[in-house]
């Protein structure tokens, strides 16, 4: 005999399922919907969509609402609204003042959002499916289109059908970077052991490790070719500074380091070049060379030596001063020995085949 099931037994295997499509949509998948009528609600608006796009710098009402639906209702009641974007993940719904078609400019590709017009021609703007299947970089969701910094999902070649979730950086230095360590304000504790680093910690929007395993499927992907590796860097005064090096790579194991020669035109100075070719260490992992454990001395996780001229993943300290025994976020060439920096990120990108 079946079991019965009740109205709020259904409602939540609906509920449920709702959730796991919504999961997927967050995930990089798209829902491909060409259009929807809005009939029931004033009796004139048809509604096209073009998926993964959005019209940027023209919204006058910005809100969170349950769906799609809803939001097309608030446009439709609102005599100014001439568009809209909703984006399947965080449920944002922006009016919009203008078209896709009076301003191509600001139509952007953003993965996860979707633009609504009364323009009939607008879905053919959608991005494939397969299209994300193919961006396996930010270079590449670059060359694409996606014009805004954040977190997306690419496919390089040794990662799963789920692919990798990354954060894009598509405004610095030309764009198509993928963010692997940001330092900001404190917020996450970097003195881990060696797993904690293989696998990657943190939060992509605030500070984060993207995991060392991570860094050796991206670098060792020849079909993109080779990388190169910037590091920026700010002090507690506002001012920047940035290195760059060619040919970067992580190798599997030990995690060394691999990098090119350093680029003159960078600003912060060379405190990689004692680091190059060095393993990783962690204070439950030493490969450095000096008789302590420098990953234990100078409260981090480096391609450490004996010890160290930088250490980016040190002790994050309020201000700028610290003790010479614990040098903090730390790059010699630019601050000395007892500066420990207010930010700093690294970033790869692809240099293509």
């Amino acid at each position: 005999m079946r079991p019965s099931i009740n109205r709020n037994m259904a409602k939540q295997i609906v509920r449920r399922e709702l959730f796991y499509i919504i999961s997927i949509i967050c995930q990089g998948a798209t829902l491909s919907v060409s259009g929807f009528e809005t009939s029931s609600y004033t009796g004139e608006h048809t509604f096209h969509a073009a998926e993964n796009r959005a019209l940027r710098d023209f919204a006058f009402v910005t809100k969170t609402v349950r769906s799609r639906v809803i939001c097309g209702r608030e446009c439709s009641m609102d005599k100014r609204c001439m568009s809209f974007n909703f984006n399947d993940c965080n449920k944002m719904c922006e009016l919009n003042l203008a078209t896709r078609r009076e301003h191509p400019e600001d139509f952007n590709a953003t993965q996860g959002s979707v633009y609504f017009d009364a323009d009939e021609d607008t879905p053919i703007y959608s991005l494939a499916d397969s299209s994300f299947n193919r961006n396996r970089s930010c270079k590449m969701l670059l060359d694409a289109g996606y014009r805004s910094s954040g977190i997306y999902t690419i496919y390089p070649e040794g990662v799963g059908n789920g692919g990798l979730r990354v954060y894009c950086d598509m405004e610095t230095d030309g764009g198509g970077w993928i963010v692997f360590q940001r330092r900001q304000d404190g917020s996450v504790d970097f003195y881990r052991n060696w797993a904690e680093y293989q696998s990657g910690f943190g939060d992509m929007s605030g500070e984060f490790w993207l995991g060392n395993d991570n860094l050796v499927t991206l670098t060792s992907d020849d079909s993109l070719g080779t990388w190169e590796l910037r590091v920026d860097l700010e002090d507690w005064e506002g001012n920047m500074a940035w290195a760059r090096y060619p040919d970067f790579q992580i190798s599997s194991g030990e995690y060394n380091l691999q990098i090119g020669q350093y680029d003159a035109s960078s600003t912060a100075g060379n405190s990689l070049r004692y680091h190059r070719g060095r393993p990783f260490s962690t204070n439950d992992r030493d490969n450095d060379k000096g008789q302590s454990n420098c990953a234990q001395s100078f409260h981090g996780a480096w391609w450490f030596k004996d010890c160290l001229l930088s250490n980016l993943n040190g002790r994050y300290y309020p201000n700028e001063h610290v003790t010479a025994d614990e040098r903090g976020v730390h790059w010699f060439e630019w601050k000395g020995s007892s500066y420990s920096l207010r930010t700093c990120q690294m970033i790869m990108r692809a240099m293509g085949p």
